[in-house]
């Protein structure tokens, strides 16, 4: 049950931020809903920073610590603004208030597939440079419709879109 209602989350903080637009991709809508304190979209992608950040029930350090966040790189669904925090998902929908100077708007990726393939070129014909576990982080370089061409480990390729967390399914990046 608890999986299922995670996959629910999942799929609709995806709908919301594929349908409102997200920073880096093209165009954002003008009636997207826009952060209070930073005017950026919301929902948008980011990252964390820090090796490690404290996940608060609330946008404050009174509020108690749910968990610690412990993968630097760690794309990041932020989903409100209050001053200087910010409400974020990871990939299985788990959140919470953090810190916004633990963040950074450098773009990654999380690989959901396993044995996901990283190719020459955005072709399921191409070559394969390398495969990539399931939870591997990679930077966001670029995106087609249906591929992105990210670095995981030094290693850059392109790798379908479907297999990545971390991106909208209509963003373009180049």
């Amino acid at each position: 049950m608890a999986m299922q209602l995670r996959s629910v989350r999942r799929v609709l903080a995806a709908l919301l931020a594929f349908g409102l637009g997200v920073a880096g991709s093209a165009p954002v809508h003008a009636d997207a809903v826009r952060g209070s304190a930073t005017n950026l979209p919301l929902p948008r992608f980011v990252s964390l920073k820090a090796s490690s950040g404290n996940v608060r029930r609330g946008p404050s350090l009174s509020h108690r610590i749910d968990w610690v966040f412990r993968h630097r790189d760690m794309p990041l669904l932020v989903t409100a603004e209050f001053g200087h925090w910010r409400r974020v998902e990871d990939s299985e929908g788990q959140g919470g208030w953090i810190h916004y100077a633990l963040l950074s708007g450098s773009r990654t990726v999380l690989f959901e597939q396993d044995h996901a393939a990283l190719r020459s070129r955005p072709d399921t014909t191409a070559p394969v440079l390398a495969e990539a576990e399931s939870g591997v982080i990679a930077r966001l370089e670029s995106c087609n419709l249906d591929w992105c061409r990210v670095n995981a480990d030094g290693t850059d390729g392109w790798a379908a879109k479907a297999a990545l967390w971390g991106v909208g399914a209509d963003e373009i990046r180049e």
